[in-house]
């Protein structure tokens, strides 16, 4: 298999490209990055080394340079996308270009060089609250009608109705994952657990939206990365034209995600601090993932108590990776590790 990896020096696109070269010792890689804040070469193996891995900088929505890439491939599994819900709500027309116009050349250049298999990768924040059609609180269901909540959610929902046309018109072998919050090594410190870890670490204060109620499904990027890499190894009849969540059944709170981050690095609890909700925020995210298990027989393997613990190891080991990354300057980034600097502490007193 020669596959195209979109988006592949990212955080969930390096860990699929290093399993399969740990793990399918004849398959070849072609990792199409434009190498944005946060994508990072560090994050693959050594080029110089790996010989069955090439790189090519570029932007999915080039159509020369997409053409390219996907020369001689035939499987393309498509990460790239602008993804932080916080950036939509300040930069929607960046999430609208990447994720759908980049989504459409990719689609465009794929049927036309008759790509065996088109693996897209979507979200779980296409559904928005988590419940059922008469608006009872239940995991997410793949046939779900999507009612996105931010502009990040409402681009991928275009990119998922995009690529769905593209079986249905032309008969381009799709296949569609819609994964729950993913947490894991090399994870840009933006999202949620990188950015408590971090903050922890360095004893500055852990934001927490609203009262921190919000739930979320949390899955170790390990887990997700196989379950990915299960679907590209079915028969096409079992997985073409089909949607399949991805989760791992481990809903948890904002707030305990915080708590129990400050007590595995052994952090006081003053280190909470409140800040005002984010615009549209979803109150639960969580997936119901009985067709995958049923269908192809996965079940996520890591428990979230262990992979976090192995997480805050891996940031704490790795001082180099993330002073790389703070040398970059990024301002979205440094506003979000100081956020919770002048707001409410865990006793509701302003600071």
């Amino acid at each position: 298999m020669r596959i195209l990896v979109t988006g592949g020096a990212g955080f969930i696109g390096s860990t699929f490209v290093r399993h399969i070269l740990a793990t399918y010792p004849t398959d070849e890689i072609v990792v199409l990055d434009k190498l944005t804040y946060a994508g990072n070469l560090a994050n693959l193996p050594p080029l110089s080394t790996t010989p069955r891995l090439s790189f090519i900088k570029g932007d999915i929505c080039d159509e020369t340079i997409v053409e390219q890439a996907m020369s001689d491939c035939d499987t393309v599994v498509h990460f790239a996308a602008e993804t932080h819900v916080d950036r939509s709500l300040l930069q929607a027309r960046d999430f609208m270009r990447t994720n759908v116009q980049g989504t459409y050349v990719l689609l465009e250049v794929a049927r036309r060089q008759q790509v065996r298999h088109f693996l897209h990768i979507s979200t779980d924040e296409v559904y928005g609250n988590a419940c059922s059609p008469d608006g009872v609180s239940r995991p997410s269901q793949e046939t779900d009608t999507l009612l996105p909540l931010s502009p990040y959610a409402a681009s991928k929902v275009g990119a998922d109705t995009l690529a769905f046309s593209y079986w249905a018109s032309y008969g381009l072998p799709v296949t569609i994952t819609r994964c729950s919050n993913n947490y894991g090594p090399y994870q840009y410190p933006e999202k949620q657990l990188p950015l408590f870890i971090l903050n922890a670490l360095e004893d500055r204060p852990l934001p927490v939206y609203g009262h921190g109620e919000h739930s979320r499904d949390w899955i170790h990027v390990q887990d997700h990365v196989e379950a990915l890499t299960l679907i590209l190894h079915q028969p096409e009849s079992r997985v073409i034209g089909q949607i399949f969540n991805i989760g791992a059944h481990e809903e948890r709170s904002t707030l305990q995600n915080a708590r129990v981050v400050l007590e595995i690095l052994e952090k006081p609890e003053s280190l909470l601090s409140f800040v005002e909700d984010r615009p549209g925020n979803v109150q639960r995210h969580a997936v119901d993932t009985s067709k995958i298990a049923r269908q192809l027989g996965w079940r996520a393997r890591i428990p979230f108590a262990v992979g976090l613990r192995q997480t805050i190891d891996w940031y704490h080991a790795h001082p180099t990776w993330i002073n790389t990354i703070k040398e970059q300057r990024n301002e979205f980034l440094a506003a979000a590790l100081q956020r919770g600097m002048q707001s409410r502490s865990v006793d509701g007193v302003a600071h």
